[in-house]
């Protein structure tokens, strides 16, 4: 059965929290978390608990669930925070659920708060089956961490090593009262097929099959901590800084670092820099598919698109952007000489006083590139956007997001970076600067 003694423990990486939030559906899980901290808490010095109740809107009885939580909370003296979310259509509706609940835990997290949540040791052993099921890699094997980062603060599961029908005699023991989900026993949803047809079968001729697979993730966790100290290894040598102002603040891989890779090495990389920038990892399908364009023509400019993010492979390196990639600024007009922030989202022109070019009367805008573009640069002949964006190295994927600055009809300046050569001043005469700062997402 539980012991309180043994969840004070399990709290220990969260004692000084400026808040410790908890995950709360009404259910029993989370219903022998809410008792169990508040107890706690009225016996040892524990940080502010919040609770987090998040709507889904699948269930007639959904805002009885709410006022169940709330009463609850009332009682113990909690704050509730609810949230409604609307999920969107299609898909699998598991997986959106949870995407929509981690969305909302990841807003209300402030830097250095922690969120706990009432996973047990039979919510383990079915991620374990239910992964093993689908093929999953090493990493999927580890099962799910007792913690790990969420947004700015922690994540972290105390009840990990109890099992549901322990929960349950604690709860009786405590005259708790919960909600039942129906959908948990929907055998139209995989888990809960595998929670009371699949699993119980397993169980019945394999007994041993719980420590067996509990086993196997300690196993995998070993191996993840050897593939993560290779993936380092590998990355500090891939990914290289960018000395351009206008890509350093992109994350990127040099290609030829990763094409000196084997070709498990490359995919172990490309894994642990996804998953570095909090992006969950592509199936193997898509990983295949980005291992591909490693190899692909110099000459072309492949790109993936994954859950949250877009994989440009152009100018030499591997980029990771937002899912939207970088936006194609939209002209707008320059009425005078102030720093502009771009319409589109394409970070900002800013604009001084006090610099090579010559402000005058005309119809000044801000506007991006239709093809045929030339610009004649100080001591050279005219040359055309297309030849400077190659020379420079600035990959495809950023060139309709860079400003080009005109006075009517000429081109006065690519984002700062290149000035024509008649509209630079004369000796004495005022004038002003621009620079482009692209933002990255």
């Amino acid at each position: 059965m539980l012991n309180l003694q043994d969840v004070l423990g399990q709290l220990a990486p969260c004692m000084d929290a400026p808040v410790c939030w908890l995950g709360l559906s009404g259910g029993l899980d989370s219903m022998v978390l809410l008792e169990a901290v508040d107890q706690l808490r009225r016996r040892h010095s524990l940080p502010p608990i919040k609770a987090i109740h998040v709507h889904h809107g699948l269930h007639p009885d959904a805002d009885n669930w709410v006022a169940h939580c709330q009463h609850e909370c009332d009682v113990r003296q909690i704050e509730l925070s609810v949230h409604r979310v609307r999920l969107p259509e299609g898909g699998n509706v598991e997986e959106l659920a949870r995407d929509a609940r981690y969305g909302v835990f990841e807003q209300c997290l402030q830097p250095g708060d922690w969120l706990l949540l009432a996973h047990h040791a039979d919510d383990q052993l079915e991620t374990l089956l239910f992964r093993l099921m689908r093929g999953a890699g090493v990493h999927g094997m580890t099962g799910m961490p007792v913690s790990r980062p969420l947004g700015q603060g922690q994540l972290l599961r105390p009840l990990l090593r109890w099992t549901r029908d322990q929960l349950a005699d604690w709860a009786t023991a405590q005259q708790l009262s919960w909600i039942e989900d129906p959908a948990n026993a929907d055998p139209r949803y995989a888990r809960t097929a595998l929670r009371h047809q699949l699993l119980p079968c397993l169980r019945e001729h394999w007994s041993t099959l719980p420590d067996n697979l509990l086993r196997l993730a300690g196993h995998a966790s070993e191996a993840v901590v050897l593939l993560d100290e290779r993936a380092d290894e590998d990355l500090q040598r891939a990914a290289t800084p960018v000395e351009d102002g206008w890509l350093e603040g992109w994350p990127s891989l040099e290609l030829q670092a990763l094409l000196r890779l084997s070709s498990a090495r490359q995919a172990n990389l490309l894994r642990y820099w996804l998953r570095r920038h909090g992006l969950r990892l592509p199936d193997q399908r898509h990983l295949n598919t980005l291992l591909e364009q490693l190899n692909a023509q110099q000459d072309t400019q492949p790109e993936l698109g994954m859950a949250g993010a877009r994989i440009y492979r152009s100018s030499g390196r591997l980029w990771l952007l937002p899912g939207g990639g970088m936006p194609a600024g939209i002209e707008q007009p320059l009425v005078s000489l102030q720093s502009t922030t771009l319409a589109a989202g394409n970070g900002r022109l800013l604009v001084q006083k006090g610099g090579p070019l010559i402000w005058q009367d005309g119809n000044w805008r801000i506007a991006y590139r239709r093809g045929g573009e030339q610009i004649k640069l100080p001591g050279r002949p005219a040359q055309s956007l297309k030849k400077l964006f190659q020379e420079a190295d600035i990959p495809a994927w950023l060139r309709p997001a860079v400003p080009l600055l005109y006075c009517d009809d000429q081109l006065v300046s690519v984002a700062g970076r290149w000035n024509a050569e008649q509209m630079l001043k004369g000796a004495g005469a005022d004038g002003f600067s621009v620079r482009w700062e692209p933002i990255p997402h």
